[in-house]
């Protein structure tokens, strides 16, 4: 086992990392920017390292900074949490190099699943339901024009190294596919440096079920089943749940077989997820895999009582998992809390917290890294907490998530917690009846008199 693991990450998925840690004996070290040197993650590790200015490419995304951070303080390894470095196989080489355990997924893997139509491609051979379309990564408009019509319409097309949306374009018919191919490839290449395409059949009615997945270094995967993340906003998500209201006991078992195969024909070690859309006949395809802990993660360890960061540590360290699939007993969901304004279109709303009271009870459970006092910085994702409720069923956990958004206060600052309230009461979402498509026609109500 390691002896002290810097968290190469900040927030509240820094502090979580930290908590696991402490609970196994090991130190930890928090690195942070100098916007961040009131974080709590800073606070509450042993040892606390200053890698650079606001901007994430001069500080969580400064290799150099992080690797040297580590050496100074003799970590052994180092956890990535999600996002920032989490996915890049160039971090996860450096940190082999220098004899540092990366606590995720090896370059090889990262690079073999990271890009959508290389991944695509693996899974077809591993015999994984995929959607239909192109093989891999489309060369002309002539091939494109070619595979649109094999495939028939409506066409996705989509960002071979995309993510969060961007390099994708729904196309219902054939003479919407140029400008649509022009301007995918565009800003495709504007976000990643990386203009390549691919392109799929579009799932009407889709529901994106994610299974969760743990593989360790002797090949051996098991899936702890799956979260119904298909509430999203510009195909950023804003809320999970944990079972999917959608799913029935032969899907699940289909689908986690599935995920599984997935998992072992690439020999997967780590903790991971493979995502799929569910078509409304309850047919799905895979869509992509995440290398990496997911920001969702908490519901699922809610619902099979589960620490996930323990379990990441521990097959890092080569300790063999048990190889069960877990059906979940409870339902769990979650409310990502963002320093956004749902009433002027999310708009970002960074600034100081001036009053914070979090819900509490049982079955509640909210993981964060702000207080009262706290500056929020304007550098980062918007995300500052995310509240978890918990209990024996869908409707008992609807009805504690509603009592716990009543009780979150957070003054200073727009959050989402009005679109949260709002949602918990819809009648779609009450009877599990939404899919991606979900905040297409969402508006908000007026806002409530103070």
């Amino acid at each position: 086992m390691f002896k002290k693991v810097l968290i190469a990450n900040r927030g509240e998925i820094a502090l979580r990392v930290i908590r696991t840690c402490k609970e196994m004996g090991l130190k930890t070290v928090a690195v942070y920017s100098t916007a961040d040197e009131d974080s709590l993650h800073v606070r509450f590790a042993d040892e606390a390292v200053c890698i650079g200015p606001p901007a994430s490419t001069d500080s969580y995304l400064k290799m150099s900074n992080i690797i040297a951070a580590a050496e100074i303080t003799n970590a052994d390894a180092i956890h990535p949490g999600y996002g920032f470095l989490s996915e890049n196989a160039k971090f996860s080489k450096i940190c082999d190099q220098h004899g540092i355990k990366f606590i995720g997924a090896s370059a090889e893997m990262i690079d073999k699943m990271g890009d959508k139509a290389s991944a695509k491609s693996t899974m077809i051979k591993a015999g994984v339901p995929v959607v239909p379309g192109s093989e891999g990564v489309i060369e002309t408009f002539e091939d494109c024009e070619k595979i649109a019509k094999e495939t028939g319409y409506p066409v996705m097309l989509k960002a071979s190294a995309g993510g969060g949306g961007k390099g994708m374009r729904a196309i219902w018919k054939p003479e919407e596919l140029k400008d649509a191919w022009d301007s995918a490839k565009q800003e495709s290449k504007a976000a990643f440096g990386n203009d390549e395409m691919y392109m799929e059949k579009l799932i009407e009615e889709p529901r994106h079920i994610e299974i969760q997945i743990v593989g360790d270094s002797n090949g051996k995967a098991c899936h702890l089943s799956e979260r119904d993340c298909s509430i999203q906003r510009r195909h950023q998500k804003l809320t999970e749940e944990a079972p999917s209201p959608f799913m029935t006991p032969q899907l699940r078992k289909k689908m986690g077989a599935a995920a599984v195969k997935a998992a072992e024909y690439i020999g997967y070690e780590g903790v991971g997820t493979v995502e799929f859309l569910v078509d409304k006949h309850r047919k799905f395809y895979f869509m992509e895999m995440n290398t990496r802990i997911q920001v969702e993660h908490p519901i699922t360890e809610q619902v099979i009582d589960f620490d996930l960061i323990f379990e990441q540590i521990k097959v890092a360290a080569g300790v063999p998992i048990l190889g069960i699939n877990y059906v979940p007993k409870l339902h769990s969901i979650e409310c990502r809390i963002n320093a956004e304004d749902p009433y002027n279109g999310f708009r970002p709303s960074p600034g100081r917290i001036n009053n914070l009271h979090v819900p509490g009870g049982h079955g509640v459970r909210v993981d964060t890294h702000v207080y009262a006092g706290y500056s929020i910085p304007p550098n980062y994702d918007s995300m500052i907490a995310k509240l978890i409720t918990t209990a024996q069923t869908r409707e008992e956990a609807i009805s504690k998530m509603k009592r716990a958004l009543d009780e979150f206060v957070i003054e200073g600052i727009a959050t989402t917690l009005p679109f949260h309230k709002q949602l918990m009461n819809h009648p779609d979402y009450i009877a599990g009846n939404y899919t991606t498509k979900f905040m297409d026609d969402f508006e908000m109500d007026e806002p409530e008199e103070s």
